[in-house]
């Protein structure tokens, strides 16, 4: 990968300039002037709360793991709209989606060389993935919610289970204030993008709440040229309305009730890819047939947990809760045209009748979780548990013609386990963790153990050494297991694929005023799951799903933080992913880099913050280019793009912000046809009562 202005000299010199992740309770040593902000950027990251490598709370300091943090704070200052948007910043990983820019653009995710499939996504730390056909799309979750969003490279199967090969997102929701704090925000932006915003929050005695709405609304049309070739942008609209509850009932001393709901309804629409080369009817063909297409997702998620002390202290919590979700999709294909281009091997075009239908996936996830974490000793803590969860899928196709509904899968997976982790300090300075899972399942190749063992040294006062391994899994979903479509058969005999994930690293501190974070990791994916056609096809068969070839994955995590002097902050981030495919059923595979997971990123950053809540902020995202094919044939080139954030608090209630993303309007693509929106602009605020 290569930088046009960053040279490996300039990188080796900003080892010292790294992104500054601060959390709300910061050590701040102020001068006699008020508007002097000076911390301890050490303390700051390191004894941030944490919960994903412990199930729990904790801070960074205290896991063997690297984790990646970005706070509330952080998500205001860098306008990010939605989770998806949220992780642009952090290293170790590719978050930046696959099919778009704008607040609707569908997340992707690949963490070490996994996809987004392979990617876990915990909500307060319990799993949402789709069972259906993998992940989840973090373009639905609004930031107006979030506390903060824990990224953590490596997986974590042994606490989790099934999806965590490539790593974790663990998006951690706001909770009810100390005092009554209510909230109306407006924001509007390019392309028609319009937000509102309302929340209340308050503890009233033992009881608190947390009320959030949250409307967006954007056209998202805008002009593009790819390959020459100029067109407009249409059909690219998204309406959201999310509603958030969280009730807490303190019971006594010794015990907490909480409930959660969150209601999150999206409606976009779809305008496909972008032809640049159509011999045969044209350039806006492909266009015409998308200019109808419509999505429409309503995610329920629910969750009611009891938090019981067992004794007087925090050294004893036992944690029950149960949760039930339903998540719904729909794509309605109403194409305007009546033709359409289809491919037959050996790639011969041939015009086929369009079928105006729609594909429906309905899932109910109902699950449940106990734990107890303990601490036995001064020097030991251990957690321990068991976890259930139960999902249905149905999936559906219906023909807006006949009328005829066509099920293309309806079956359910029971994934039930049990867990410990025990971390015991063998000396004052070095700690060793040792985790197990056994995973039991419905599926005939489900039941997997996930070993994972990890270790941190404090060689001096300012220097920290880890390491960890950790046997990582993912099961088939039900589409890969039970799908009758003709052209995409199940196979219900897959085995789980299997991850083998190690790493090494340091935390260096400098003084007080930096911290270099740095990792090295070797992540290897076997067993992977992947489409194999028949050719030529068997009674109206075109291929089913195997468990098929090895990819191997090398690579770089650096987060570099500095305060260089009072009230101005740098930071650098770097992930190098080196993906290569060691084993596969097509041997012009064997020994290239894997499609898509294999970019480089580099973030920098500067801005400018003082203790009255003024911001100022100059954001650097680059992306290296990568592979759309395993063979290596076909590539999309990198980009670089600055962002510019401001903050300003007119009144101790109003705060205005605003913002200019890629400011130089540098255009590219995330996915092959699939153009980006260019520079937008936008301008909000922010009223407290």
């Amino acid at each position: 990968m290569q930088y046009p202005f960053i040279t490996l000299s300039l990188l080796s010199t900003l080892v010292l300039l790294s992104p500054c992740i601060r959390g709300e309770a910061i050590a701040q040593e102020n001068s006699e002037d008020e508007e002097t902000l000076r911390i301890n950027v050490t303390g700051s990251i390191l004894d941030a709360p944490t919960s994903t490598p412990f199930r729990g709370d904790a801070s960074l300091r205290d896991s063997t793991r690297p984790t990646y943090i970005i706070n509330r704070q952080q998500i205001e200052q860098q306008g990010a709209r939605t989770v998806r948007e949220a992780l642009r910043f952090l290293p170790g990983i590719l978050g930046d989606g696959t099919v778009g820019t704008e607040v609707n653009g569908l997340s992707g995710q690949f963490i070490r060389g996994s996809n987004t499939s392979q990617v876990l996504i915990l909500l307060d730390g319990r799993p949402i993935n789709t069972l259906g056909f993998g992940g989840f799309d973090l373009s639905e979750i609004t930031s107006d919610i979030i506390e903060r969003v824990e990224v953590l490279p490596g997986g974590g199967s042994t606490l989790y289970g099934s999806d965590a090969i490539g790593g974790i997102i663990n998006i951690i929701t706001r909770r009810p204030s100390e005092d009554f704090s209510g909230e109306a925000g407006l924001q509007i932006g390019s392309y028609g993008y319009n937000e509102q915003n309302l929340e209340l929050s308050d503890s009233l005695g033992d009881f608190g709440y947390f009320i959030n709405y949250n409307r967006v609304e954007a056209e998202n049309n805008y002009n593009y040229t790819i390959e020459g070739v100029t067109r407009r942008r249409i059909n690219n609209d998204a309406e959201y309305n999310n509603i958030a509850v969280r009730l807490e009932q303190q019971i006594g001393d010794l015990a907490l009730l909480r409930f959660t709901s969150f209601y999150l309804p999206k409606e976009q629409g779809v305008p496909g890819g972008v032809p640049v080369a159509d011999p045969v009817f044209g350039q806006g063909f492909f266009n015409a047939l998308t200019d109808n297409n419509r999505k429409y997702t309503n995610q329920f998620l629910n969750d009611l947990s009891l938090q019981l002390k067992l004794g007087e202290g925090d050294d004893s919590i036992v944690t029950a809760r149960v949760f039930l979700d339903y998540l719904n999709t729909r794509f309605e294909n109403r194409t305007a045209s009546a033709e359409t281009l289809s491919f037959t091997e050996p790639y011969v075009l041939q015009l086929t009748e369009q079928t105006q239908q729609s594909f429906e996936t309905e899932q109910r996830s109902l699950g449940f979780q106990v734990q107890h974490r303990w601490q036995l000793a001064p020097n030991q803590n251990l957690v321990y548990g068991f976890d259930y969860r139960n999902t249905n899928v149905n999936n559906f196709s219906e023909n807006f013609t006949t009328g005829i509904v066509t099920t293309n899968f309806n079956d359910e997976i029971s994934q039930g386990a049990v867990f410990a982790q025990y971390a015991i300090d063998l000396l004052p300075e070095w700690t060793t963790v040792f985790g197990l899972r056994q995973e039991f399942s419905s599926l005939i190749n489900g039941s997997v153990t996930s070993p994972s063992i990890g270790t941190k040294i404090q060689a001096s006062e300012s220097t920290t050494i880890r390491a960890n391994y950790i046997r990582n899994f993912r099961t088939p979903t039900l589409a890969n297991l039970f799908n009758a479509n003709p052209t995409n058969i199940g196979n219900p005999n897959l085995k789980p694929e299997r991850g083998d994930s190690f790493d090494v690293g340091i935390d260096q501190a400098i003084a007080d005023f930096a911290l270099l974070r740095f990792t090295y990791f070797d992540n290897t994916i076997s067993d992977l799951i992947a489409f194999q056609r028949i050719s030529p096809p068997e009674n109206g068969v075109s291929g089913t799903w195997q468990n098929l070839g090895r990819v191997r994955t090398r690579g770089l995590e650096v987060s570099l933080n500095v305060q260089p002097v009072p009230n101005f902050f740098l930071f650098l981030g770097y992930t190098l992913t080196n993906p290569k495919i060691i084993d596969s059923t097509n041997p012009e595979e064997e020994g290239k880099e894997l499609r898509f997971s294999g970019a480089n990123k580099l973030n920098l950053g500067a801005w400018y913050e003082n203790p009255s809540g003024w911001y100022i902020g100059l954001l650097m995202n680059s992306l290296g280019s990568y592979p759309t094919n395993n063979t290596n044939t076909e590539f999309l080139p990198g980009y670089t793009t600055f962002d510019l954030r401001f903050r300003a608090p007119i009144t101790p209630e109003l705060t205005v912000n605003a913002g200019i993303e890629n400011i130089f309007d540098r255009r590219y693509q995330l996915f092959s046809g699939f153009p980006d929106s260019g520079r937008t602009v936008n301008l909000g605020m922010e009223y407290r009562f």
